[in-house]
């Protein structure tokens, strides 16, 4: 027990030592997870994905540096980091690329938490050499190649009167070796390996963020690893060297590279809360997504209309939902501020402009749509209600920015039409500066556009840099939108689904 400085006696908090994995946010554990969404403070290195960090949303995000980015802590100065907060009875995970046990000091920050009787668990990860077998196509053990590996540490103890590796144990070692961090020691360690008696041509695989996007693996002899990566600017860690006849089987055990998108990278654009629905089937088809929302959805800040009209509901024979967001954020109002329930609805058509609409309205309110249209235009739906909604009145929900088709056609028809903002669409003005310097350097292959609002958000963000890649446009709409802007599409959906616009891609 310590004491504040209020002399209130506080309890000791704990901290987790949980293993990132080697790359990919998806290959952290389910234990990970669960400990980080518990924690008050996350202490995360370089290795670490940041994109981690969202299983701890609540807690404190404090970086130990990352290389070539950010001053690299000493392990003293995480250590006492990680006491302080511990001894101030927060939760704390420390979170480690690749595994707690190998080659990441854990030992070290152990003995101090056993030393300040602060207790704390060990949660495994995946280790990059591990990791190689499935991403890399190479098998660090096979029954006719290795039967044994070892793991060996290519940047040993600074200070150390002499290395504490056995050379030529490893140079005889009937299996596979694997060497860590050896990027800048590289001539070092090839060297007294050889020196020791290790043929010069045995096949070795360098292997370059591994479980990543824009993993890179260089097949070469073990004389001509230091060539490739010395010095350290040519392949940048983190890198892994995997020496052995293993490393020839990655030629009919890869499948990273075969993955229709692999090597592209391709900027999703959607609000931030709509990013994954895209990002994530991109991602399993190989490509590097990079996420920049364009605009971004809220709550309207004047809800004085929209209350009016929720209050006036009784009134409308037929209802129209142009987007997903207008269900939600209409529905929780009229639900959560007036008396009505969803009996409201009873009697009324509803219609819903797009299949996504319409299954949000299914299964969060339990609303059936009555028409959608098969091309998920709002035209469409106009032409496909307007004989049944001629001299009746139908409320359409909308946000508020978006084209006035719909409502003009209903409207032409001799059907009286009111429109309310049930939401706010705004563009996105910050840009995160690692997109922009992407985009502006040229090395976006694609962008995918969903809207029109969005593709005026963008031309706004980005200017002429968005003439440097491929535009993949969700629908004619948001195609004439660019058109009048100045850029040409390369890819459009149809129909107008976000599956669709992935195969345009594809199919590009």
């Amino acid at each position: 027990m310590e004491r504040s400085t209020s002399g209130e006696i506080m309890s000791q908090g704990k901290v987790f030592l949980i293993g990132a994995g080697p790359g990919d946010p998806g290959l952290l554990t389910l234990r990970g997870a669960q400990r980080l969404a518990i924690c008050d403070v996350v202490l995360y290195d370089g290795l670490s994905n940041q994109d981690l960090l969202a299983h701890a949303p609540h807690a404190e995000h404090i970086s130990v540096g990352k290389h070539g980015q950010s001053r690299i802590w000493k392990q003293t100065e995480i250590i006492d980091e990680m006491l302080h907060h511990a001894r101030s009875g927060r939760t704390v995970a420390r979170l480690k690329g690749g595994d707690p046990a190998v080659f990441a000091r854990t030992a070290e920050e152990v003995d101090a938490l056993r030393e300040a009787k602060i207790e704390f668990e060990i949660v495994p990860g995946i280790t990059a050499a591990l990791a190689a077998g499935s991403f890399a196509g190479i098998p660090i053990t096979h029954r006719g190649l290795a039967s044994a590996v070892a793991l060996v540490t290519g940047h040993e103890e600074p200070g150390k009167p002499q290395s504490a590796l056995d050379w030529n144990a490893l140079a005889r070692f009937p299996g596979t070796l694997v060497v860590y961090m050896g990027v800048t020691t590289a001539e070092t360690w090839t060297r007294a390996i050889i020196d020791a008696g290790k043929d010069p041509s045995t096949p070795t695989a360098i292997v370059r963020r591994c479980s990543l996007p824009d993993q890179q693996t260089i097949h070469c002899r073990l004389d001509e690893v230091a060539g490739h990566l010395t010095p350290a600017s040519k392949f940048r860690p983190p890198v892994i060297t995997i020496i052995g006849p293993v490393t020839e089987l990655a030629k009919s055990m890869d499948w990273v590279t075969q993955r229709p998108l692999h090597g592209k990278t391709v900027l999703v654009t959607r609000p931030a809360d709509k990013a994954a629905a895209l990002a994530g089937p991109l991602a399993d088809l190989g490509a590097n997504v990079l996420i920049q929302p364009a605009i971004a959805t809220g709550p309207i800040s004047d809800t004085s209309r929209l209350d009016e009209t929720i209050a006036q509901f009784n009134k409308y024979d037929a209802i129209i939902f142009c987007s997903e967001n207008g269900v939600v954020y209409f529905m929780n109002r009229l639900l959560d501020h007036s008396t009505h329930d969803l009996r409201a609805f009873a009697g009324k058509q509803i219609g819903c402009v797009g299949t996504k609409t319409a299954s949000k309205l299914r299964s969060d309110f339990h609303l059936q749509s009555d028409f959608v249209p098969d091309d998920f235009e709002a035209a469409s739906l106009a032409s496909g209600m307007m004989e049944s909604l001629r001299g009746k009145s139908v409320l359409i929900i909308r946000a508020s920015r978006g084209r006035d088709t719909l409502p003009s056609l209903l409207r032409d028809s001799g059907v009286a039409v009111d429109e309310v903002v049930a939401y706010e669409n705004r563009d996105v003005v910050d840009v995160d500066p690692s997109v922009a310097q992407q985009v502006a350097s040229g090395t976006v292959d694609w962008v995918t556009i969903t809207s029109s609002a969005t593709a005026t958000s963008l031309h706004r963000m980005f200017g002429d840099s968005l003439h440097r890649m491929k535009i993949a446009s969700l629908s004619p709409v948001t195609s004439q939108t660019l058109h009048e802007l100045g850029y040409r599409v390369a890819a459009e959906a149809n129909p107008y689904t976000i599956e669709s616009l992935i195969e345009a891609i594809l199919k590009s």
